[in-house]
C-alpha cells in the first residue's frame, strides 16, 4: 500500500531512552501494514552486528550499513515505502537534504538519533532534521544518579567526566556513557586553556 505523501518523523533524545526501540516499534507496525520498508545506519556503528539494528533492549531489524548519507538514495528500491535512519547525528549533512529527497518521493521517512552530544550541544545534522520533519518525539532516559527524567548524554573517561574538548565521536555504551538529568550532567572546562585564551 503506497502513502498519498511522504513525511519525516524524527525520534531524538540521550543514549538509553529507547530511540532505537521505538524506532524499531514503529518498522513492526509498518511490517505488519505490509509496507516495503528498508533500513540504514552508519557503518561506524558496530556495537551489535554491521547489519542489524539493535537497542540496548536486545530488539533488532535488519540493516543496510552505509559510509555516506548520499549511498541512501542509490539504494533504496522501487516500491519502498518505509525508510529508517538510525544513529543520524553520526551522518554527514547530506543527510539532511536525502531526507527530504525521500519523502518528495512519497517515502515514510523514520530518523533516530541524538539531538546533544555529550557537551549538551547541538549533535551534527539532527537540529536541521527536528526542523524539516512532520512529526518530532524527544524522548528522554532516567539519570543514573537520582532517578530523575535525563535529557542529557554523560560521557565519562576513567569514572570521571569528559572534558569540553574532548572529541565528539567516540562510539560506545554503558562502559562509557550514562543518561543523566540537567542538575548531575557535568562537561568541566579546562581552565588552564580558558586562561591561555584570556
Amino acid at each position: 500500500m503506497k502513502h498519498i505523501s511522504g513525511r519525516v518523523e524524527v525520534i531524538a533524545g540521550p543514549m538509553f531512552s529507547g530511540k532505537t526501540e521505538e524506532l524499531i516499534r514503529r518498522l513492526r507496525r509498518a511490517e505488519i501494514a505490509r509496507q516495503k520498508i528498508q533500513v540504514f545506519k552508519p557503518s561506524l556503528d558496530k556495537r551489535y552486528g554491521t547489519e542489524k539494528l539493535a537497542s540496548h533492549a536486545g530488539s533488532e531489524f535488519e540493516a543496510t550499513p552505509v559510509d555516506e548519507a548520499g549511498e541512501i538514495l542509490d539504494q533504496v528500491e522501487e516500491g519502498t515505502t518505509v525508510v529508517a535512519i538510525d544513529e543520524a547525528q553520526f551522518f554527514d549533512d547530506e543527510i539532511t537534504s536525502v531526507v527530504q529527497a525521500l519523502a518528495d518521493r512519497g517515502i515514510r521517512v523514520i530518523v533516530a538519533g541524538l539531538d546533544t552530544d555529550f557537551r549538551g550541544e547541538p549533535f551534527g545534522p539532527m537540529p536541521v532534521l527536528i526542523v524539516q520533519a512532520e512529526q518530532v518525539d524527544k524522548i528522554h532516559a532516567i539519570c543514573i544518579v537520582c532517578g530523575d527524567s535525563a535529557p542529557r548524554t554523560q560521557r565519562l573517561i576513567d569514572g570521571k567526566p569528559a572534558h569540553f574538548n574532548d572529541p565528539i565521536v567516540i562510539v560506545g555504551a554503558s562502559e562509557l556513557y550514562e543518561a543523566r538529568c540537567r542538575d548531575h550532567h557535568e562537561v568541566p572546562r579546562d581552565t588552564t586553556e580558558e586562561r591561555d585564551n584570556h
